[in-house]
C-alpha cells in the first residue's frame, strides 16, 4: 500500500487521469525535458558519491504517465473508518498474522528486546501493506521515482528517494531488475521508501545483504527498527477501545488533547461493557474516528507513531486497531447510536464552504483529514453543536450547504470480513515518512 496516495485508478478513470497527466505536462508542469533533467540528477548523484556503475542505471529511463495518473487519484481514504477497517481487518489477515507471530516468535522476542516494538504492531503493518509480502508491486522503482521527481508537484520529496534508490543498488542490496514495487517507489513487504531502506534496513537473516522483498527476517527486523525510529515507547499501549457517555465535553475529543486516564475516567469514559478504565496518570487522547456515535478509542502516545507511518487517520486507526486484534483484543463494538455519514460530494461541498471561511482544509477531495476535522470542530463550537469533529447533514445545512438526498442511516458496526481482500499493495496508501496524505 503506497504511502503517497489514496487509490489506484481503475479502467476509464485511469484513462481520464492519464489525460490529465499529459495535459499537465503540456501546460508546462516542468519545462525541463525529462532526458535533460535526468542528466542533472546524474550529476547530483555523482556529487554525492554514487558510483558511475550505479548511476548508469538511470540511462534510458522514460517518463511514466501511469505513475502521475495514480498520484492524482484519490478514493480509498474517503471511505469511512468502519468501511475501511471492516474490509482490511478481515479474517484472512488476522488468522495469518497470528500464524506468523507464532512461526517467528523467537525472532519477535529478540526484536522487541532490541527495539521495544511488540510483534502485533509489526505484523499489522505487514498485513496491511502487502498481505505479508504477497503483493509488493510491479512498477519499476527507478522509473517511478524519476517520474515523480521530475513532476512539479513534489520533487523535493522524490528526488532524494531516487538518489537513495541508486544507493541501494550500489550497496548490493537489490539489483535494478529486482527493484519492483509500488507506483510511488516504495519497496518490500512493508513498503519502505528507499531512504528508509538505507537508514533503517536490518540484515535479519545475517546473509550479508538487506533484502526487504524476499527475506522475512530482514523485513521484520527492519520494520521494527523503523517503527522504533518514529519514537515508539517501550512497554506502553497504543490504542484501547472504550465507551463514552452521552454527555461529554466533546471538544476534548481531539488528538491534540492529551489527558491522564484518571481525567477521562472522571468524565465517564469506561471500558466497553462498563468496567472502569485504569484511573492513573498515563496520558491519552480520546479518538472518535466517526464522531460521538461511533467507535471510541483512547489513543496513547504510541499512536503518534502511526501518524508518522501514514498521515491518513483512517489508515492509522485501522492499523492500530488491527494490532490490538492481533494482540488479543475482541472485535470493536457498535457505537452509541446509528451513524450518519456525508457522501463524498457532500464532504467536498463542506470543504469548499470551510475553505471560503478561511480554513486550511488542504485539497478539496472529500477526505476528512486533520485540517478538515479541525475546521469542523471550530464551527461546531461556534454553532453550539457537540464538537466531535465529525460532520453530519445537519451541520452541513447549518453551514449553508445542501445535502444530497438522504440514504438510510447505517448502524455503527464494521462490515463483515470477506475472504482475502486484494492486498493493500494493490490499493494505495500513502515520511508518512515523509508519507503524505494528499
Amino acid at each position: 500500500m503506497t504511502r503517497f496516495t489514496q487509490c489506484l485508478a481503475p479502467g476509464a478513470a485511469l484513462a481520464f487521469f492519464l489525460g490529465l497527466a499529459g495535459n499537465a505536462l503540456a501546460d508546462g508542469c516542468n519545462n525541463t525535458p525529462f532526458a535533460d533533467w535526468l542528466q542533472e540528477v546524474k550529476q547530483e548523484a555523482a556529487a554525492k558519491g554514487i558510483s558511475p556503475a550505479a548511476i548508469q542505471n538511470l540511462d534510458g529511463l522514460t517518463y511514466d504517465p501511469k505513475v502521475i495518473a495514480m498520484d492524482r487519484k484519490q478514493g480509498v481514504f474517503a471511505q469511512t473508518f468502519l468501511t475501511f477497517a471492516g474490509r482490511m481487518a478481515n479474517n484472512y489477515r488476522l488468522t495469518n498474522g497470528k500464524k506468523y507471530m507464532d512461526e517467528y516468535a523467537g525472532l519477535f522476542s529478540k526484536l522487541e528486546a532490541e527495539f521495544g516494538v511488540p510483534a502485533p504492531v509489526v505484523v499489522a503493518f505487514w498485513s496491511l501493506e502487502t498481505d505479508f509480502g504477497a503483493n509488493t508491486g510491479s512498477f519499476d522503482t527507478l522509473r517511478s521515482l524519476a517520474t515523480l521527481a521530475h513532476d512539479c508537484r513534489r520533487p523535493e520529496k522524490f528526488r532524494p528517494q531516487l538518489i537513495s534508490a541508486l544507493e541501494i543498488i550500489e550497496k548490493g542490496y537489490l539489483t535494478p531488475a529486482e527493484m519492483k514495487g509500488a507506483w510511488a517507489g516504495e519497496l518490500g513487504q512493508t513498503q519502505f521508501l528507499p531512504s528508509d531502506y538505507i537508514e533503517n534496513g536490518v540484515d535479519g537473516d545475517n546473509d550479508g545483504r538487506i533484502d526487504l522483498l524476499k527475506s522475512k527476517p530482514d523485513v521484520l527486523a527492519s520494520t521494527s527498527k523503523l517503527v522504533a525510529s518514529f519514537g515508539w515507547r517501550r512497554g506502553e499501549p497504543w490504542l484501547e477501545e472504550v465507551a463514552v457517555p452521552e454527555n461529554l465535553p466533546w471538544e476534548k475529543a481531539d488528538l491534540k488533547v492529551m489527558l491522564p486516564r484518571k481525567d477521562w475516567a472522571r468524565m465517564g469514559v469506561t471500558q466497553v461493557g462498563g468496567a472502569p478504565i485504569k484511573a492513573d496518570g498515563l496520558e491519552a487522547s480520546l479518538l472518535l474516528p466517526m464522531g460521538k456515535n461511533g467507535p471510541a478509542f483512547l489513543a496513547y502516545q504510541n499512536f503518534r507513531v502511526y501518524t508518522e507511518w501514514n498521515k491518513s487517520l483512517v489508515y492509522c486507526t485501522t492499523a492500530a486497531y488491527m494490532a490490538t486484534r492481533m494482540a488479543g483484543a475482541p472485535a470493536m463494538s457498535p457505537g452509541r447510536a446509528p451513524i450518519e455519514t456525508l457522501s463524498l460530494e457532500d464532504t467536498k461541498q463542506l470543504q469548499q464552504i470551510l475553505q471560503s471561511k478561511g480554513y486550511d482544509v488542504g485539497k478539496i477531495d472529500g477526505v476528512l483529514g486533520e485540517g478538515s476535522r479541525a475546521a469542523v470542530r471550530e464551527e461546531q463550537i461556534k454553532l453550539g453543536m457537540p464538537a466531535d469533529s465529525y460532520p453530519t447533514k445537519e451541520f452541513l445545512i447549518r453551514m449553508g450547504g445542501t445535502p444530497t438526498p438522504a440514504e438510510p442511516a447505517k448502524p455503527a458496526t464494521p462490515a463483515a470480513p470477506a475472504a482475502p481482500e486484494a492486498a493493500p499493495g494493490a490499493v494505495p496508501a500513502p515520511k508518512a515518512k515523509p508519507a503524505l496524505v494528499l
